[in-house]
């Protein structure tokens, strides 16, 4: 049997979507088309790079390193994963594709849709490989659900679906420089949480590919706690067919809507479930409700269900697929293209503009 093919990380910044991204590189899999290796570590502080690794890769030996320029630098390193604040992404970026470095960024990937475009072609112009970690969309379980409403049409013709993610986080008691808190960090729901709310939106109303999606009307509301942006509500219109989205975020509750996702169809209807919208384990297709609705007796019938196996934390697919298109030689994911990325910061973009939510040092021109 031949030696699997090996890819090499460079990890920028020790933070807890780090640990989580790096815990899932090093899990054994026989099946892993790639062996990950954790090549270097960077963090603001030695001492928390040393913990980070003994705790998180202590198989790997990462070297560590004082700056990200040094990750950019280093020779053995084929992709550099960014998880800094928002904020951050596309300075870091920027510097990685100025030393030639492939990238795989968390989202959101930048603050606004001027910046990722300046991040692409800066990407193109020196052809490496960029690409932002929206993990939601390499589960098998978006893939499943997709085929199912759009190749088998199990619930007819889609019209409706309601997402929603709740993150209970004490505003007020927070200091000043809390990601939380701080607007030059591009603090509130839309970003960090909503974000997933409107994947799921798009992903279920939209059946074309990401390089050929429909720009639906967006119209958004939101709300402010000491300045920042506490909920985001956002209605969806599809303009070629009349089909809606219902999308929340919020970080004044932690009851996340159970289940956190409803697509409706002329046929039928289906409920995506799991511990929050970002980690989706299951989703059930169920038969249009039958009975009298004055009356008030609605029958639910039997659904089928469609579980998947949670592995790790869910990073795999995102990092096993970067992989591959780097091993490729491709520039940007077939699953999360460059177009894709544009396209949701332009709708985020909108719903700030219109919610009142700017970020000072970002939003000059929005």
């Amino acid at each position: 049997m031949s030696e699997k093919p090996s890819i090499r990380w460079g990890i920028v910044a020790t933070g807890m979507i780090s640990q989580w991204f790096v815990e899932d590189l090093v899990v054994e899999r026989d099946d892993a088309p790639v062996k990950h290796i954790i090549q270097c570590i960077a963090g603001r502080d030695m001492g928390r790079c040393e913990d980070f690794a003994k705790k998180y890769c202590p198989s790997h030996s990462p070297k560590l390193y004082d700056s990200y320029e040094a990750v950019y630098n280093d020779t053995d390193v084929d992709v550099v994963y960014i998880g800094t604040p928002h904020a951050f992404h596309k300075q870091n970026m920027l510097d990685a594709i100025s030393a030639g470095k492939n990238v795989l960024c968390e989202k959101a990937f930048t603050i606004n849709a001027a910046e990722a475009k300046e991040v692409i072609e800066a990407a193109r112009a020196k052809n490496v490989y960029v690409h932002e970690a929206m993990w939601l969309r390499h589960r098998p379980l978006v893939h499943k659900l997709r085929k199912l409403l759009f190749e088998d049409k199990v619930i007819g013709t889609i019209y409706r679906t309601f997402a929603d993610f709740a993150l209970e986080v004490d505003i007020s008691s927070l200091p000043p420089t809390s990601r939380y808190k701080d607007l030059s960090l591009g603090a509130g729901t839309l970003l960090d949480t909503g974000i997933y709310s409107l994947t799921w939106a798009i992903l279920t109303l939209d059946a074309g590919s990401p390089t050929s999606s429909e720009k639906p009307l967006a119209l958004g509301v939101q709300s402010h706690q000491d300045g920042i942006e506490v909920n985001t509500s956002i209605l969806l219109h599809y303009p070629s067919t009349g089909r809606q989205g219902v999308i929340t975020s919020t970080t004044q509750s932690n009851h996340n809507a159970r289940p956190f996702c409803t697509i409706y169809g002329t046929n039928g209807f289906i409920e995506v479930e799991g511990p929050t919208p970002s980690m989706p384990l299951s989703f059930t297709v169920y038969p249009k409700l039958e009975g009298d609705p004055n009356s008030g007796s609605l029958e639910r019938k039997e659904g089928q269900k469609y579980d998947f196996a949670q592995i790790g934390r869910g990073f795999i697919y995102e990092a096993d697929n970067t992989a591959l298109d780097v091993l490729a030689g491709r520039k940007e994911s077939s699953i999360m293209p460059w177009s894709e990325t544009i396209h949701v910061m332009e709708i985020m973009d909108s719903v700030r503009k219109q919610g009142d939510t700017f970020y000072p040092g970002h939003d000059e021109a929005l």
